[in-house]
């Protein structure tokens, strides 16, 4: 984001994410009146209040994308108490969102078990990002051994899919947290919630104090995003890739060389 009101209670608690007025980095319209293009530009001037400082061991390539899917899971895992060491954290989804949340979590000390329809993703899950336990959450007889174990979920999935199962893989008290924005409204099942005194949030980015703080925690414990890094003349070939998962886990576009190789 580049811009909000700056006088309403959300942007006076530091959560210019959660104000009406929010301008979005791309796709929207500033103060002005002219279009944000955001990472399409080849320059950008931004008020102070939303630049990021990056420590010197932090890549600009590998970091870039942490300041919108590394604050979408840092923030609820700090808001919703699950930043502890000790917590059992379950992350449904392993793109993305859900590959720095793992990163994100472990960091934090928590145990982690990655929540996947795909058993192919469970040696990524395992040794490269170092989650502890991986669920296929199509086999009823992993889902079910795993009941009431975790204190709360990241869901990043933005397919529509069941919660019920998700529900009862927390403890009593547990949160899962929506992260992912499905294009169709999710069945919301209640008892569980009754019987077990659980919630079901919602979460988005995060206001700018929490974007530095993260981005600080990350250069301390070494956190990058796993990325693809692209031209500008390769967008469109990245947006097919995109449509079929086919890229781990971000594209980034180089706006530098890019320009660069246009000059004569």
């Amino acid at each position: 984001m580049v811009g909000a009101c700056h006088s309403c209670e959300s942007c006076k608690n530091d959560l210019e994410n959660y104000c009406p007025k929010m301008i979005l980095t791309y796709n929207s319209i500033y103060h002005d009146g002219t279009f944000n293009y955001g990472g399409y530009s080849d320059t950008m001037v931004a008020n102070e209040r939303y630049i990021v400082h990056f420590p010197e061991n932090m890549p600009l390539d590998a970091g870039a994308p942490l300041l919108c899917a590394g604050i979408t899971v840092y923030s609820p895992l700090k808001y919703f108490g699950l930043a502890q060491p000790g917590k059992h954290i379950g992350v449904v989804g392993l793109g993305g969102l859900g590959h720095v949340a793992v990163k994100f979590a472990k960091a934090f000390g928590a145990k982690v078990t990655v929540i996947s329809t795909s058993p192919s993703k469970k040696d990524e899950a395992l040794e490269h990002l170092g989650a502890d336990f991986f669920l296929v959450s199509r086999d009823p007889d992993q889902i079910q051994a795993a009941m009431n174990t975790m204190d709360g979920i990241i869901d990043t999935v933005s397919a529509v899919h069941p919660i019920l199962p998700l529900l009862g893989l927390l403890k009593s008290h547990g949160t899962l947290v929506m992260v992912g924005v499905p294009d169709k409204p999710l069945e919301l099942p209640v008892f569980p919630l009754i019987s077990g005194r659980k919630m079901v949030a919602g979460s988005g980015i995060g206001g700018m104090k929490e974007t530095q703080e993260m981005i600080d925690f990350a250069a301390k414990h070494g956190i990058t995003a796993d990325i693809e890094v692209v031209s500008m003349d390769y967008v469109n070939t990245a947006m097919e890739r995109l449509a079929k998962n086919d890229v781990r886990y971000r594209f980034v576009i180089d706006i530098g060389n890019s320009l660069a190789a246009t000059k004569p």
